[in-house]
């Protein structure tokens, strides 16, 4: 087991390749309550610790306010007090909805995670963000609260399909441009190992992803600077998420490419590295383009949550392991995307 620690407001430890049999000996002794997904709980709740549970539907249409509502009454029903500790078992939306209800329930109690997607272990759990999305805007409405720890087991990623593992891997491909142009090589030249889940390559990816995130989170936690370069793809890529019904990390994955094009149109990064990106990116599976009507993508830009005035702090790459932040005029940014 590896062990990653973010020191923000509160402290959390991120345990990479500890057992999901184990998590019990983070938990306090009693007052836990469970928060799952339907589909998670058939698979493995024969090896839940034995507290009561409250599941939830699957799917990004449940990330909702709607949500939160009913998890909260039901933990009034359970008699939840300060006291009490959440323990979110699932992927990006449970912990999302769990970070988000821990956050408010009475000003604020305990909670933590065992991630069990590709996605959530090297994104979603990691870093604080909560978030629920509002009218289709993607986490428009959130804050920011670390978990006590997060539990990454490795082999609970046995059950996922391929989609999901190329789900996951957009983020993991956004870390490495970021900050580890040598992850990018190793990560191309290791498709086939990845994707059949090879355990060495799977826990490399995942440790160095969270390694990047902890180091921006831990000198950034509230995201006023460099933590803004986690945004990579994101400001296009949650346009098409409100618009298709893509995952998050295949809408990430074009909104890299769309960040790349306009790095290159502005003479940031040449032809040959951008063809490196969509190369990688197309290889793992991952879209690098949509039929997606602009104008609504343009439109919807106009809403994302990095908009301060009539600009967007919007990130460029300027090589494989470095971006910078820019401040581009919105309308700007929109004529980009009409032309993308």
């Amino acid at each position: 087991m590896q062990k990653i620690t973010i020191k923000g407001k509160t402290k959390s430890e991120i345990l990479i390749g500890e057992n999901f049999a184990n998590t019990s000996k983070y938990l306090p002794k009693n007052n836990v309550i469970i928060i799952t997904d339907d589909n998670l709980y058939k698979h493995y709740f024969n090896d839940f610790p034995n507290f009561p549970v409250i599941k939830i539907a699957t799917g990004e249409q449940i990330k909702t306010l709607q949500t939160l509502e009913d998890v909260i009454l039901q933990l009034i029903d359970l008699q939840a007090d300060r006291e009490t500790f959440l323990l979110g078992i699932g992927g990006g939306i449970v912990c999302d909805i769990t970070g988000f209800v821990a956050s408010i329930y009475m000003r604020g109690i305990d909670f933590g995670f065992v991630s069990t997607s590709l996605l959530s272990q090297v994104d979603a759990s990691v870093g604080g963000k909560n978030g629920v999305n509002f009218h289709s805007y993607k986490n428009i409405i959130g804050n920011f609260n670390q978990p006590k720890f997060v539990i990454c087991d490795i082999k609970m990623l046995d059950t996922l399909p391929e989609k999901e593992i190329k789900n996951g891997m957009g983020e993991v491909v956004k870390h490495t441009i970021i900050a580890d142009g040598r992850m990018f090589c190793i990560i191309k030249n290791n498709i086939t190992q990845i994707l059949a889940l090879n355990k060495n390559r799977i826990n490399e990816i995942i440790y160095n992803s969270i390694e990047i995130k902890s180091k921006i989170v831990n000198n950034d936690e509230l995201e006023q600077g460099e933590r803004k370069k986690l945004n990579l793809g994101h400001t296009l890529g949650h346009a098409i998420e409100k618009y298709s019904s893509l995952s998050h990390g295949e809408a990430i994955s074009i909104g890299i490419i769309f960040s790349a094009q306009l790095s290159h149109k502005k003479a940031y990064i040449d032809e040959k590295t951008l063809a490196k990106i969509k190369d990688l990116l197309s290889s793992l599976g991952l879209p690098i383009t949509t039929n997606i009507d602009r104008q609504k993508l343009a439109k919807a830009i106009k809403k994302d949550k990095k908009r301060s005035s009539n600009n967007i702090d919007f990130v460029l790459i300027k090589k494989i392991g470095e971006v910078t932040i820019e401040t581009i005029n919105i309308e700007e940014l929109q004529n980009e995307i009409l032309d993308f």
